[in-house]
């Protein structure tokens, strides 16, 4: 009895597991009748008809990562390198990814090889650097339509390690040393240049300062001279007008005969003192004295009448 109520149970519970469907929310299950594709059924709680339906496949619903296993790839420049990388997928359609392809994870990965060494061949090596991003970018875009049959979506690539061979890094690292001692003797010689250019341009700075300063110089001495020869061609004139009102005056050209006979004399002695050689008689000198005496006479004789 025992033994048959222990049977039934396990029937009854086998029909509940085979009734009732369970989804969890991260995926989704593909459901056959008979063989044939019935329904995708969606997180949640689902009933089938027990030894009819089946769950045929499940699905990861959530973004997947796939590691995409290095690889060899040539460049533009044949150059040989090593290539690995990430792909980033999502199912989003449940029946094209169960009856569309047969695994699409390992589809994923060989398409992402076989589009990536295609890319790098379109690249140089110094471009598989320096344009990581567009290459991500196409590699993607090719993928992404490729993988439309199957019902997933390509998110996104990631180009993860580029390693060139041990000769190429060898090569590399003497070109980079080889452009470091390039750029170093150019700033050496550039720096050269800029200092005989700085010391060429004082140079001619303190010529033009020189220059002119004497100019200024000059100026000013003329402006000096010019301002004397006024000064003295006033003083002269100005002596010239005394020297003309007083001819004009009662025994003024007397006088003005008298003052240039004194300055005869006068001029005459002072030739005599530093001369070495006579030119006239010392006595002619003397006549300065006769001529005061002369004068003083005169007066005296005036001022008795």
């Amino acid at each position: 009895m025992l033994a048959t109520l222990t049977f039934i149970f396990l029937g009854l519970l086998f029909i509940v597991v085979k009734l009732v469907l369970i989804v969890p929310m991260k995926e989704v299950c593909i459901v056959e009748r008979l063989g044939k594709f019935r329904a995708t059924m969606q997180p949640g709680l689902h009933f089938l008809i027990p030894f009819i339906d089946r769950v045929a496949y499940r699905h990861e619903t959530r973004e997947q990562v796939l590691d995409i296993p290095s690889q060899s790839c040539i460049s533009r420049d044949n150059i040989q390198i090593e290539v690995d990388g990430l792909v980033y997928i999502q199912v989003m359609d449940g029946a094209k990814a169960s009856y569309g392809i047969e695994d699409y994870r390992r589809a994923c990965v060989n398409l992402a090889q076989t589009t990536m060494r295609s890319e790098i061949g379109k690249l140089k090596l110094g471009q598989t650097f320096s344009e990581r991003d567009t290459l991500n970018e196409t590699i993607v875009s090719e993928i992404d339509k490729a993988s439309d049959p199957w019902g997933i979506k390509m998110l996104r690539y990631e180009v993860r390690n580029i390693t060139p061979s041990a000769n190429v890094i060898q090569t590399l690292e003497k070109q980079m040393e080889a452009e470091r001692r390039k750029r170093a003797e150019i700033t050496l010689a550039q720096a050269e240049k800029e200092s005989t250019i700085n010391l060429s341009e004082g140079e001619r700075q303190e010529a033009i300062n020189i220059s002119e300063g004497d100019k200024q110089r000059q100026i000013n001495e003329a402006h000096g001279f010019a301002k004397e020869i006024e000064i003295l061609t006033e003083a002269t004139a100005e002596g010239m007008n005394l020297i003309a009102k007083a001819a004009i005056s009662p025994s003024g050209d007397k006088a003005i005969k008298m003052r240039l006979l004194e300055q005869f004399i006068k001029q005459t002695a002072s030739i005599l003192k530093t001369a070495d050689v006579s030119i006239m008689p010392v006595e002619i000198a003397k006549l300065e004295g006769f001529f005061e005496g002369m004068d003083k006479v005169t007066q005296t004789v005036q001022g008795a009448k």
